[in-house]
């Protein structure tokens, strides 16, 4: 369960808090004016977190391209091709 600490008194009870987290992986809400800020928790909720954020853009991105792909099945490379090169020429002829 978590617990909430205001700055103040975090940096009181910083060691004490900081093993509490570490040891028993207890995550502190900090709040600044009674708002909530930050999330004080383990560093492998951390990781986890991270690795779940990574997951759900790459999971967003394949989306994406399988959409891209649908709408341009009739599209040839040849096509493609052709777009990218009259863009380019484009750019860099100004």
């Amino acid at each position: 369960m978590q617990k909430i600490i205001g700055v103040t008194e975090l940096q009181r009870r910083f060691r004490s808090v900081f093993d509490e987290v570490a040891r028993d992986s207890v995550p502190y809400v900090l709040t600044r004016g009674s708002r909530p800020e930050v999330a004080l928790i383990p560093y492998d909720d951390y990781l986890r977190f991270q690795a779940l954020q990574e997951k759900e853009v790459l999971a967003r991105f394949d989306a994406l391209v399988e959409r891209m792909a649908a709408r341009n099945t009739e599209v040839s490379d040849a096509e493609v091709e052709a777009d990218i090169e009259a863009a380019r020429a484009e750019l860099f002829a100004g």
